[in-house]
């Protein structure tokens, strides 16, 4: 074998490594399937250590925060994802679900695990089935993150709709596959990211079965049903320019539930929050559920 060819294989077996090393000192993924009825919910874990749940935005996938929740794993977490029907391997009937509906199958999820209560993350459309599962299942929720959340309510005496029909247009057609990537593209702009944060990475990742069930389910509860999150310890995480839920409404939770609202708010970041700044939401999310589990 002439030296070069040596070398050659060398340099191919050394960057080959290179990933199986990375991999070997990461946490690993757990999956598994819940069932519920007829109900079938993939779910993807990960750490060991209290439990948080992750919930995922509008028509996505828990895979959204692999990033925050290898980092909480690493901080001395179990992190839990579950999907939502219509997500991934999650399926179940789709038609007239309400978000009572989705908080039943993240509470099969929680006794499954049997450590509940637990802290629950629930990111934009996901922070309305946190609120509910800590309003039906008080005994299941420690504490709970709203990411990036839309309370459902405005300020007293504005006259303003909670999200406007252009914002509403714009959520919707971000993840519309039937339009163009640059319409798409102009949406998530819109309604998901900050200036100068690049929103093509949210051009894939959508579940339109999902979409349509979650947003039936949105529309037909009222908001009072779950506002208030039952009684728990709540962590208001606002994003900085986030057009959905802006500046001019970061004080509802706060001015109506009082001091069981913390509020952090995180720097250059849009609705989207989990692919624009995933250090900062997942130290301020550990910041929170280590504070809540010590029962400070």
């Amino acid at each position: 074998m002439s030296p070069v060819f040596r070398r050659l294989l060398f340099l191919c077996a050394t960057l080959t490594a290179i990933p199986v090393l990375a991999n070997e000192s990461a946490i690993p993924v757990e999956h598994e399937i819940v069932s519920r009825g007829d109900v079938q919910l993939e779910v993807f874990a990960q750490g060991r250590g209290p439990v948080i749940v992750m919930l995922p935005s509008l028509g996505r996938s828990g895979r959204d925060y692999d990033v925050v929740s290898a980092n909480l794993a690493a901080d001395g977490f179990r992190v839990i994802r579950p999907e939502p029907r219509g997500v991934g391997l999650s399926k179940g009937p789709l038609d007239n679900l309400s978000i009572h509906d989705f908080a039943a199958d993240v509470a099969a999820v929680v006794e499954h695990e049997n450590k509940g209560p637990v802290v629950v993350v629930g990111h934009a459309w996901g922070n309305f089935v946190a609120r509910m599962l800590a309003t039906d299942r008080p005994d299941l929720v420690k504490g709970v993150v709203l990411a990036a959340a839309s309370a459902g309510k405005v300020p007293a005496g504005s006259k303003e709709m909670p999200i406007s029909v252009a914002m509403r247009n714009a959520i919707d057609g971000a993840g519309d596959l039937s339009l163009s990537e640059a319409q798409r593209l102009d949406d998530l702009r819109i309604a998901f990211f900050a200036p100068g944060n690049d929103p093509r990475v949210w051009l894939n990742g959508w579940f339109p079965q999902a979409n349509e069930a979650e947003s039936h389910a949105r529309n037909i509860t009222p908001v009072d049903a779950y506002f208030a999150a039952g009684r728990a310890p709540i962590l208001d995480l606002q994003a900085e320019d986030d057009a959905v839920s802006p500046r001019r409404f970061s004080n509802v939770f706060k001015s109506m539930l009082g001091d069981r609202v913390t509020v952090v708010v995180i720097p250059h970041a849009g609705h989207a929050l989990a692919p624009e700044q995933p250090e900062a939401m997942s130290r301020a999310i550990a910041t929170f559920a280590k504070r809540v589990y010590a029962g400070v």
